[in-house]
């Protein structure tokens, strides 16, 4: 399958200051094979799809409390998926676990940022926060942001990038997580994303 550039949607929950780091990517050029088509959420009050709206980008919530169950929330989502005609799935902090039949669905096809060096400090649990006060309990130096391949094992999927970031004697985990987006985060996801963006106009089954 030849296209001249892929079609993204970012799945988010939250403030989404990763979807600005990849709007921003896609502003300065950093993205180019690809295009934020849709904005999807399961939290009608993320400010990231307001994000998405100042940017002219499609905003969808799919709540999954309004849906019910699992299952429903899921063959919503990819009916919205199917709409925008979606060839790659960005996961920016986006709190909601999906099933083993949905991932299978998209195969090599979604990606997800985790704030530590996978295989540390991830797996079931560890989000947010909780992965930066495990590192500092730990006592690691050093820590940072994995992009991956998302499969049916939490964090388990195929790396695609990885960068550390040292950790300071005075860290909290409050200041860790800032500098882990700052330093790493809003630096891999949009260069994984246009990595990954190549890959499926070029037509590669890596």
């Amino acid at each position: 399958m030849n296209k001249s550039i892929a079609r993204i949607a970012v799945l988010v929950s939250g403030g989404g200051t990763n979807l600005q780091a990849l709007i921003d990517a896609q502003n300065s050029g950093i993205i180019h094979s690809g295009k934020i088509e849709l904005v999807l959420s399961n939290n009608p009050n993320a400010y990231a799809l307001e994000r998405a709206k100042n940017a002219g980008i499609s905003a969808v919530c799919v709540s999954k409390k309004v849906c019910g169950s699992q299952e429903v929330f899921e063959e919503k989502l990819k009916a919205v998926l199917k709409e925008y005609e979606i060839d790659l799935i960005v996961l920016a902090g986006f709190m909601s676990i999906l099933s083993e039949s949905f991932i299978k669905e998209y195969p090599k096809r979604i990606i997800n940022v985790h704030p530590s060096l996978i295989p540390s400090f991830c797996g079931k649990g560890f989000y947010g926060l909780y992965v930066h006060e495990a590192a500092l309990k730990y006592g690691v130096k050093v820590t940072g942001a994995t992009v991956h391949f998302v499969n049916e094992v939490p964090d388990g999927g195929e790396i695609i990038m990885q960068k550390a970031v040292n950790i300071r004697e005075n860290d909290t985990p409050e200041t860790l997580q800032k500098r882990v987006m700052k330093l790493a985060e809003w630096k891999i996801l949009p260069a994984a994303t246009e990595k990954v963006c190549q890959q499926i106009i070029n037509g590669e089954k890596e």
